[in-house]
């Protein structure tokens, strides 16, 4: 499928083809006044990666024109993130205050052609003067200076004879301009302090909109691409370099910024956050900075996927925070290696077991494609999560309890047998049995259960640190520290690993079994007290607070024999499942009245283009797990029911197979292909191994075969179903049809 193009590709490929630029150069043109935080990525991205498309070249300059807010550290933070990304820029990091003789120029010659002046007016004077977006404003008297009074001035401004604000350079535009941007903007202001590179050199530093263009055009720059807030300055830039007469010019374009729910981006209030000691710092893996990310576990794969995937837009919109913690999940799924670790540690002390013995266990599910494994420890005392244990289990709990067992993963099925407790009541010991034929691959006890749960030895775990990291801010829009999460941040002090993790490193992330995807902390680990980060969890189990107390369940509502007739949002969804997907009107009308359901639908269809399949499920499966659960209590996502109808359409598995699947992930959560594996449900699509099976159906049924041959054709669905029911619904009915039907004629 071809690559959609966006706007500014569009622009490119045109002023290419139409020679205006032989080459062309972008720019990522940051203050140093913080960390870069997730919003930077979308523009290091969308920048680096215009360059690297069109063959072009791409600067990083630091705009630096204000000593009083920006340091060297914040450079480095910028400079990292942009190589931590995947990206180079072109030749040496560049700086505005590297322009700044050259930007002093500028407004000589723009003094000299009357088009600046000094003025003198106060900060409260210059608003009201400016007037409003009905009534045009009023032009300062001093704008009435001569020529030779304003180079004159504006030398002594940067011979730093004057206080702050005693003055400022003002291009002479236009006060009645309908664009307020136009309406005499300043360039210059005095201030003084120390800048981080040139020190007290310079008492004026320029304003954004005149250094910004004309650092572009210094550094050769085509395209300068801006966030939308920037739209209105254009015409400052254009008027800036137009009135110079500098060419060949660049021309500025504007892509919508990334807003992100659950997120603040403000600098402000970030550095509020650093300075209050609300994060750690500006790496607090809380934090929605690059090194906030990185600290976390991210991968730039992630980072730069989840940019690439939610595009460049003219108009602003707000991305789902859960579509940036998909990117996380989808790329540490194949690189990550499954290990166990228990968070609260329970004792188990199985009585019929003694010594120990060591278990094989693969790093990598079969259908990851990697190959690795590690031993584990089984021994008479071990350890369970807390609450895999429940001594009066609500509906729905299917680990170890006084009347279910349940599997150690990798291991042996064991069952309870006693409760250790202390004066207070407190579960301090289980007692358990294990079954010695029930080892894991290779099971002949004959005991079902219904999950498998993370275990460690006693005897070989090695204690680490987990740190529990969760979104920073409870509201999908936060806007101050009133909508902080209080339990951003949970410190686990004296959780339980296999030894593994610690003593061979085969990995710095790691998938810690039914908790989520975990990193060894790059700045507090250590070989004596290893601490991990909780990157992600395993599936989006966020629901917005608001959402939690309003949320029903949304049923087919009849009454009297009538219908509840559709709602205006449910016909749109109506009309788009029939008429776009081509749903048949049942199931598209299931969909469309069942918010909830249809959500569910949406969020599987992005994963894959299977809207009739996957329809056909969620309509059907999913549908009665949400008569009994919410949302958010599922123990499957969407992401998993559209891999589920991916082995379905590539004839890995028939229907009946894809419902027994369905049915242990709704209780265990586990991915489908690791079901399909483990179960042997892989569908049989050989012709070798169907015939014989065919021929021994044949052979002992002689007699339909008879009567189908006198002309009841309508055996032909009985031969079809006993081979199916001979594969155990194994066979792919497809090709059993075709064979059946070869064998018969």
């Amino acid at each position: 499928m071809e690559k959609k193009t966006n706007f500014l590709e569009n622009i490119i490929k045109d002023d290419l083809k139409t020679k205006k630029y032989e080459k062309i150069v972008t720019r990522f043109p940051p203050e140093p006044n913080g960390f870069p935080h997730i919003g930077h990525a979308k523009s290091i991205c969308l920048n680096f990666g215009l360059a690297k498309e069109f063959n072009g070249l791409c600067n990083l300059r630091m705009d630096d024109t204000n000593p009083t807010t920006e340091e060297t550290k914040y450079v480095k933070a910028l400079e990292d993130a942009v190589k931590w990304l995947g990206f180079e820029y072109d030749g040496e990091i560049r700086y505005t205050s590297d322009y700044f003789p050259e930007l002093y120029e500028y407004a000589i010659k723009l003094i000299k052609m009357g088009k600046a002046y000094v003025d003198s007016i106060s900060e409260d004077e210059m608003s009201e003067f400016r007037g409003t977006v009905t009534s045009a404003g009023k032009r300062s008297k001093f704008a009435e200076r001569t020529i030779e009074e304003n180079l004159d001035l504006f030398e002594r401004m940067k011979n730093g004879e004057f206080e702050n604000g005693a003055h400022v350079l003002r291009a002479k535009i236009d006060m009645s301009s309908p664009n307020m941007q136009l309406r005499d903007p300043l360039l210059y202001r005095i201030r003084h302090a120390s800048h981080f590179r040139t020190g007290d050199k310079w008492c004026i530093y320029p304003m954004y909109d005149f250094a910004h263009p004309l650092s572009d055009y210094l550094e050769g720059v085509t395209h300068s691409i801006c966030t939308l807030e920037f739209e209105n300055n254009r015409d400052i830039y254009n008027w800036l370099l137009d009135t110079l007469g500098l060419s060949p010019r660049p021309y500025q374009y504007e892509f919508a910024r990334l807003n992100m729910n659950y997120t603040m981006m403000s600098k402000r209030k970030l550095i509020e956050l650093v300075k209050s000691g609300v994060v750690s710092g500006w790496d607090d893996p809380r934090m929605p900075t690059i090194a906030g990310y990185k600290r976390k576990g991210y991968t730039k794969e992630a980072i730069v996927n989840f940019c690439e995937q939610i595009g460049v837009a003219k108009a602003n919109s707000t991305v789902d925070v859960s579509q940036l913690e998909f990117c996380i999940r989808d790329d540490l799924n194949t690189k990550a290696p499954r290990v166990m670790c228990v968070l609260e540690p329970l004792k188990v002390v199985i009585e019929n077991y003694e010594g120990s013995e060591e278990l094989e266990a693969d790093y990598f599910p079969p259908d990851v494609g990697k190959s690795g494994s590690r031993k584990l420890t089984f021994s008479k005392e071990i350890y369970i999560q807390k609450d895999d244990f429940n001594e009066n289990p609500p509906k729905g709990y299917y680990r170890l309890t006084p009347t279910q067992s349940v599997r150690l993963k990798h291991g042996y099925i064991i069952s309870f047998k006693e409760a250790i407790k202390d004066s207070a009541g407190n579960i301090t010991e289980i007692r358990a049995i294990y079954h010695p034929n029930s080892k894991s691959g290779n099971d002949t006890s004959g005991i079902k259960v219904k999950s498998a749960i993370q275990w460690v030895s006693a005897k070989t775990a090695k204690k680490v640190e987990v740190r529990l990291y969760d979104r920073l801010f409870l509201s999908d829009s936060p806007k101050s520290m009133d909508d902080l999460n209080p339990n951003s941040l949970i410190v686990v002090k004296n959780a339980l690993i296999e030894p593994a993790v610690v003593t061979e490193k085969i990995s710095q992330r790691f998938q810690f079994e039914r908790l989520g995807y975990f990193y060894a902390d790059p700045v507090d680990y250590s070989d004596e007290h290893p601490v991990f980060n909780k990157i992600v969890g395993l599936k989006d189990s966020w629901t917005k607070i608001e959402e939690l107390k309003q949320e029903k369940k949304v049923k087919k509502e009849h009454t009297q024999g009538e219908v509840k007739p559709l709602s205006k949002e449910e016909e749109k969804r109506f009309s788009r499942y029939t008429n776009e997907l081509n749903l048949n009107s049942e199931i598209a009308n299931t969909l469309a009245r069942d918010e909830t359901l249809s959500n569910f639908f949406e969020k599987a269809l992005l994963e894959l283009n299977s809207p009739s399949n996957l329809a056909n499920i969620i309509t059907s499966q999913v549908a009665k797990e949400l008569k009994s659960y919410d949302v958010d209590e599922l123990k499957f996502t969407p992401v998993q029911i559209s891999s589920l109808v991916k082995m379905l359409d590539d004839e890995l598995i028939s229907s009946k197979i894809a419902k027994d699947v369905f049915e242990i992930m709704a209780q265990t959560g586990d991915e489908p292909e690791k079901i399909v594996k483990e179960k042997g449900l892989i569908q049989i699509s050989d012709v070798n191994v169907i015939m014989p099976i065919i021929d021994e159906v044949f052979a002992k049924n002689s007699e339909n075969l008879e009567k189908y041959k006198a002309g009841n054709t309508n055996l032909f669905g009985f031969f079809v179903g006993a081979v199916l029911k001979a594969t155990g619904g194994k066979a792919n009915p497809k090709v059993v049809n075709e064979l059946v039907k070869k064998k018969l004629d």
